[in-house]
């Protein structure tokens, strides 16, 4: 079975409101899906559907061909869930934790194995409401690890982890993925999904704005060129901008700033031009969109349309 999870027509509603609005998409086995939204965008919610926590208002959704509620017994020990929030005993060590948890859990790895994968092998005596943010989110994703899980969710997993912890947790999903471990991941850092993700989607106000690769999506953006011209030339001088693939251009505080479809002839034609008439560009910058841009993009884009 290639298709791992899947929802077709997916919703969600709380007393009236609509948190999930009727959204399609599937995620392969071994494939790494990042669901990303601006706050209230309905991540959460869907998140909550397809681990099987609740049961849609619409739409079907599946988890390795079973409904993950209704067939809960079939589907959740194949299961690994990381919440934004742990809810952990604070008296408890962190050792005991883990065997607690273990102890509910079908086929439990190892208690040291679990958390040396999370680098927490030197804290199984500390008490959990002595640990770290940082730490605490670390135990929450050796919990979700311990059945040795095909497919795993989490939600904002290197929230309030440093640089170093951050990095050491993408190594490990990046691990578990190459095991063929299916990973469906939200997150609020661009970033980890551009680093991470092979596919994403970008969620507003309970639907599904964009889809695909992140190459695919950035390269709906446009790419970007600036520089500043010596006072005594002009704008005009440059060869016709249509033609070297300027989209659109603006001057700000003597500043030219091009977008661009194709950065590359952009740029080439424009540094071929300034190579042949001796003209330096101060402060040249060139540079493809990113994901945020085309994040901000589209949230911008959209609450423009709505208050139209």
């Amino acid at each position: 079975m290639n298709t791992v999870i899947e929802t077709v027509g997916l919703k969600r509603s709380y007393q009236g409101f609509d948190a999930v609005r009727g959204i399609d998409f599937t995620v392969a086995r071994g494939e790494l899906f990042a669901l990303l939204g601006t706050n209230g965008a309905g991540k959460t919610s869907t998140l909550e559907l397809l681990e099987g926590q609740a049961t849609p208002t619409g739409g079907t959704v599946r988890v390795l061909g079973h409904d993950p509620f209704r067939d809960r017994a079939s589907v959740r020990h194949r299961m690994g869930v990381m919440l934004q929030e742990g809810g952990l005993p604070p008296e408890l060590t962190v050792l005991e934790t883990v065997r607690m948890w273990a102890g509910c859990t079908t086929g439990a790895r190892p208690l040291d194995e679990a958390l040396a994968l999370t680098n927490l092998s030197d804290r199984g005596a500390v008490r959990v409401k002595q640990l770290s943010g940082g730490e605490r989110r670390r135990l929450d994703l050796a919990l979700a690890l311990l059945g040795r899980p095909e497919v795993l969710f989490l939600d904002e997993p290197t929230t309030g982890l440093d640089a170093q912890s951050r990095q050491d947790t993408w190594e490990l999903i990046r691990e578990l993925k190459q095991q063929g471990t299916t990973v469906l991941l939200t997150t609020h850092y661009l970033e980890e999904a551009e680093q991470l993700a092979d596919r994403l989607a970008i969620m507003h106000q309970g639907l599904i704005a964009t889809t695909g690769r992140v190459a695919d999506v950035v390269a709906e953006r446009p790419a970007r060129i600036s520089f500043r011209l010596p006072q005594d030339r002009l704008l005009g001088e440059l060869p016709p901008l249509p033609a070297m693939g300027v989209t659109r251009h603006e001057t700000v505080g003597g500043t030219v700033r091009l977008e661009t479809g194709d950065l590359q002839r952009t740029a080439t034609e424009l540094l071929t031009w300034a190579h042949h008439t001796g003209v330096t560009l101060h402060g040249l910058d060139a540079r493809s969109a990113s994901l945020e841009e085309a994040f901000m993009e589209i949230a911008k884009g959209l609450d423009h349309e709505e208050t139209r």
